[in-house]
């Protein structure tokens, strides 16, 4: 498996409408197989389940995206995992990474506060 998880900024509803345009938009088989959303007096949650298939390795790779947000903070993990067609032992982890890369750059373009935006 590969992750990613920090504390972002910016529009929550903006950031899920972004990581779900990377994602299937890098592929063609790319797609959101499931999600989930919670909102409470002070917190949200959206959970995202996207899966792809990796024609160079033949097998199915899934991301795991959750938003959270909390007391006016947001905090993304993203989590990938197989690819790998081995039985006992994960051999190799390149579609699991390439699944991954998919939404760093998005992630990493939240990872900042914007000018004139606190915290």
């Amino acid at each position: 498996m590969a992750k990613i998880q920090r504390e972002v900024y910016g529009d929550f509803d903006e950031m899920i409408t972004a990581i779900y345009d990377a994602v299937t938009g890098s592929s063609v088989t790319g797609e959101m197989v499931e999600s989930s959303a919670f909102t409470g007096s002070e917190a949200r949650c959206s959970v995202m389940i996207f899966e792809r298939y990796s024609a160079m390795y033949s097998s199915r790779v899934t991301l795991s995206v959750t938003l959270f947000e909390t007391e006016g903070r947001r905090f993304v993990s993203a989590v990938s995992s197989g690819g790998s067609s081995a039985r006992f032992v994960k051999i190799n982890t390149i579609p699991e990474d390439s699944m991954l890369e998919t939404v760093r750059y998005v992630i990493h373009s939240y990872s900042r506060p914007k000018p004139g935006e606190n915290g």
